[in-house]
């Protein structure tokens, strides 16, 4: 029996079978009023019908909200910005989505006066901590009902739900289990479970949707110009475009090249090592054009300390601290230091290859007299006092005695 009175739940709904029967299943055990949520960040579902589905199962509304645009702007793009991947390969494309679900999903409880939120995570994962810590920061009065971790919950997989679902007539497509699971968004398709969890299998090739194979990409070279503003991607090949659509533009020229792919397994915030294998196109074109144009444009400090909280930066994303106060003053740092990266970057897409072959741009440090192996402008007698004054730490070392070379050499 519920511990706690709960009048009215707003539920992160799919439509597909765990949702579906999460709803019936909390609206009669806890008797209250449920209000379903789907959001759409480019996942490309079939939302046809969801609304009739929905309210068939037990809802007593269902809302439908693109957040697209949002999802781009205020989440992907200020992530890409601070050169968040995690673990070295995993460019976030599943974590980056959870707190611009999360976010819209308080909005509506506050909206409809509920007085908790639902999701369907399961007790194993990273998105259960993902969606709760955006919940607590938002919405700390909140109730939160996680359906897979309470005792009473009868269901021990699909073949439960299934049984379940046909037992409360609860509309839902019973189709064959896909032999892995898969996330789609407008950054990136994850793809995890069933028989991926034997990190020494290899992928099946008709696995990935976003992009072909490699050795199945054209055998002539493409290359594309990206366009930046303080750090954003504003334009490819010319084209000026929104950053949800530019993100679309830069998965097709990059999945037609089998740019993109990584599988990895990578370190959950529980403790589980899990495989993951990633479809991320466009991503890898973006990221890689910023670190080249923040290669010209950013000095060695700045660009040195930007790649150290680079990789908190992606600890936090990943491990659902979106909101936290440490995410929110990383931001602010980085925004600071993009002021001048803006230019163009070309880059050589070839068979699974992402190449940067140029870059400009107005605010470049970048000095080719200098760079050059003629002396003209640059006096080499100052690196001498350089290096006696760099070598101090070292020549102080002699305090201590000689190195034996014979200790340290190979």
């Amino acid at each position: 029996m519920p511990t706690a009175k709960i009048n009215k739940i707003v539920l992160a709904y799919s439509g597909g079978l765990d949702t579906s029967v999460i709803l019936r299943w909390i609206k009669d055990y806890y008797g209250c009023e449920v209000v379903t949520y789907c959001a759409d960040v480019g996942q490309a579902d079939e939302t046809a019908g969801l609304e009739a589905k929905a309210l068939a199962t037990g809802a007593s509304k269902l809302y439908l909200e693109d957040l697209r645009a949002e999802f781009a702007d205020e989440f992907v793009f200020p992530m890409m910005r601070a050169n968040a991947i995690y673990e070295g390969y995993y460019l976030l494309g599943t974590s980056i989505a959870r707190p611009v679900i999360a976010r819209k999903q308080v909005e509506i409880a506050r909206r409809e006066g509920a007085d908790a939120v639902a999701h369907g995570a399961t007790g194993k994962g990273n998105d259960q901590v993902r969606f709760e810590l955006a919940f607590a920061r938002l919405a700390p009065d909140l109730k939160i009902v996680a359906p897979w971790r309470m005792a009473d919950w009868p269901f021990k997989g699909r073949a439960d739900m299934i049984a379940y679902a046909a037992a409360k007539k609860i509309p839902v497509p019973v189709t064959a289990e896909k032999p892995y699971s898969m996330d789609r968004n407008l950054v990136h398709i994850s793809y995890e479970g069933g028989v991926l969890e034997d990190p020494w299998r290899e992928p099946y090739n008709d696995m990935f949707r976003l992009t072909v194979a490699p050795e199945q990409a054209p055998d002539q070279a493409e290359y594309i110009e990206v366009e930046y503003t303080a750090g954003d991607p504003v334009a490819i090949n010319g084209e000026w475009l929104s950053p949800a659509r530019l993100i679309e533009r830069a998965n097709e020229i990059g999945g037609r090249h089998g740019v993109g792919r990584a599988d990895l397994v990578e370190n959950r915030l529980i403790g589980i090592k899990s495989r993951g294998v990633y479809e991320t196109p466009g991503g890898t074109l973006l990221v890689n054009a910023l670190k080249a144009l923040e290669s010209i444009t950013l000095d060695r400090d700045s660009s040195h300390e930007k790649e150290r909280i680079s990789t908190r930066y992606a600890e936090l994303v990943y491990f659902g601290q979106w909101f936290s106060p440490l995410k929110e003053a990383f931001d602010a740092f980085v925004d600071s230091l993009m002021e001048n990266v803006s230019g163009t970057v070309t880059l050589k897409l070839y068979k699974g290859g992402c190449a940067v072959v140029s870059r400009t741009s107005p605010y470049s440090l970048y000095s080719e007299e200098l760079a050059s192996f003629n002396m003209r402008g640059y006096d080499a007698a100052d690196s001498a006092g350089f290096i006696r004054l760099f070598g101090l730490p070292l020549r102080g070392c002699k305090r201590i005695g000689p190195i034996d070379v014979k200790k340290v050499a190979p």
